[in-house]
């Protein structure tokens, strides 16, 4: 029952988290746009229809029905029409129809006193702040919260304390021997070292972190070393040897690298075969953009590769092949994650709230990086948009040519149409790959 109610409150937690993100994005359109003296009609958190709103001097605050995103109501988002809103019969097509109506419903609430309080007559930088706002409101979250995982939690660091002990040597990538009474013993096995001991010292150097350790370690092969540990409370001497093997490559994330092949890449090195405990070490500000850095890069790769990642969640949802844990989820995949996190009640308290915190973190940093793709309906389309009337009306003056006057939006409604079909079509995939294959992140 104590799981189960774990298991809810991560969801929980994550669920808030990303509400709450969603209504700051939206803050962050709010604010500049109040701010360059655009009438605001409505801020709304979700769509469909209204549970609740307010309305507080010309602003229609309030929450929707489905909680999938939000949006600020700006009035006059589209110029109107070249002919007062009319085109020609011969002209009239389904997508000029939709150009219409839609500059129909941006000018609806404009009245005589908002002639200069509309979108599109502003200047293009006034427009890129506002457009911008929601993202970089994302990414100060996602900074934000980074900063506190980091800084007040701290991230797993290896310890010089051992977490086991191998009993056998084996080939990598070989499986474990079923009897190990007739195995090869490790190095350390041998020693007689065992879980819980910390080792202070190798070949009469003093031990202070995991990584020098490792290092000494694969630079002894075939060398007997005397190495001290301390077990319950008493320092203890042994000789060990480590042995040479093959041991797989790491990058700096200490993640095994990999040929074009796909095979993990090896080299032989001295080995003893223990493996360390972890703990969360608090890191100073500086690590703090570096990884905000580190996540956007990743984020943006899968972005990148977002087509091909989708075709293999879609065999992955439809067949018995297993999820790609680097792959994309939805926010039901993200819910589950941290589910599973909040209900590890063998893991530090402080541990599974770093991990959620760090998920928020995660969500934000996506929001930003996908939100400035440059296609409508996204932020990153707006933003294109409004940089291309800028190079447009600067290129009309620098040849003395007519004022070409704002860019008319509303003429791409056909690809925003598309892609709006294409990110909902997107999530759905998602989110049912998300409930009959998850990813599996924890074994």
């Amino acid at each position: 029952m104590v799981t189960v109610l774990l298991f809810i409150g991560g969801v929980l937690f994550v669920a808030v988290g990303v509400v709450l993100s969603i209504a700051l994005h939206e803050v962050g359109h709010l604010l500049p746009a109040k701010l360059f003296n655009v009438r605001v009609s409505r801020y709304m958190i979700g769509f469909g229809p209204t549970l609740w709103s307010r309305t507080k001097g010309e602003t229609e605050y309030g929450f929707k029905a489905i909680p999938a995103g939000g949006y600020v109501a700006m009035i006059g988002m589209y110029p109107p029409n070249p002919a007062d809103g009319s085109v020609r019969p011969s002209s009239t097509g389904m997508f000029q129809t939709l150009a219409t109506e839609a500059r129909s419903v941006a000018h609806e609430e404009v009245g005589p006193e908002d002639a200069n309080r509309v979108f599109y007559r502003l200047a293009v930088w006034k427009k890129v702040i506002i457009m911008l706002g929601g993202p970089t409101m994302n990414l100060l979250i996602g900074i934000v919260l980074m900063a506190v995982l980091l800084m007040g939690f701290g991230t797993p660091q290896p310890t010089t304390t051992v977490s086991l002990v191998n009993a056998c040597q084996v080939a990598y990538g070989s499986p474990e021997p079923t009897d190990l009474s007739t195995c090869t013993k490790t190095p350390a096995a041998a020693a007689g070292l065992q879980p819980g001991d910390t080792i202070t010292s190798f070949d009469g150097k003093d031990v202070t972190n995991w990584t020098t350790l490792t290092e000494w370690i694969r630079a002894s092969a075939g060398q007997s070393v005397a190495m001290s540990y301390q077990r319950a409370g008493k320092t203890l001497t042994t000789t060990i040897t480590p042995v040479l093997t093959s041991r797989p490559v790491v990058d700096a994330s200490g993640k095994a690298e990999v040929d074009a092949k796909g095979q993990a890449v090896t080299v032989d090195v001295g080995f003893i075969g223990v493996g360390p405990t972890s703990a969360l070490v608090p890191e100073s500000a500086s690590a703090v953009l570096p990884a905000v850095g580190s996540n956007i890069t990743q984020i943006g790769g899968v972005v990148f590769q977002l087509p091909q990642k989708l075709v293999g969640v879609a065999q992955a949802a439809f067949s018995s092949e297993p999820r790609d844990p680097n792959g994309p989820i939805s926010v039901v995949g993200v819910g589950r994650v941290a589910g599973e996190v909040a209900a590890m009640e063998d893991v530090p308290l402080s541990a599974r709230v770093g991990t959620l915190i760090g998920l928020l973190a995660g969500v934000n940093l996506a929001l930003f990086v996908f939100n400035l793709i440059p296609l409508l309906p996204l932020d990153g389309g707006h933003i294109l948009g409004a940089l291309y009337e800028g190079v447009r009306r600067s290129v009309a003056k620098l040849f003395k040519r007519r004022d070409p006057g704002p860019f008319d939006i509303a003429k791409l409604l056909p690809v925003t149409y598309v892609a709006a079909v294409v990110l909902i079509a997107m999530g759905a995939l998602l989110i049912y790959a998300d409930i009959v294959k998850p990813v599996n992140l924890f074994g």
